[in-house]
């Protein structure tokens, strides 16, 4: 899987990514986005679009990260498909700040 969404993402749900995305790899729940890893191509777009820095290589993980590759693996095949930006989630700027961006 070459990127992950990881917990920055949980509570904000900020779609900015999916606008980017030029093969429509993100999904979404009622918490946060997720990557499909057979769709995603690695172009890396999505990265600097995060503004909560939620998006990582599955490479650079630290291993208390290594999770989200699975729970991005399996909640994209069990969510649907975003393809344009949403409304962030209410208390988003809230979970920014107290994340330090």
């Amino acid at each position: 899987m070459p990127y992950v969404v990881t917990d920055h993402c949980t509570g904000c749900r900020y779609t900015e990514c999916v606008t980017v995305c030029p093969v429509e790899c993100f999904h979404i729940d009622d918490d946060m986005t997720y990557i499909d890893p057979d769709n995603c191509i690695d172009c890396g777009g999505c990265v600097p679009a995060c503004p909560v820095g939620a998006i990582q290589p599955s490479y650079l993980l630290s291993p208390d990260q290594q999770k989200w590759i699975e729970i991005n693996r399996r909640r994209s095949a069990e969510t649907p498909v975003v393809t344009m930006r949403l409304t962030p989630l209410a208390g988003a700027d809230e979970r920014k700040r107290a994340l330090g961006l």
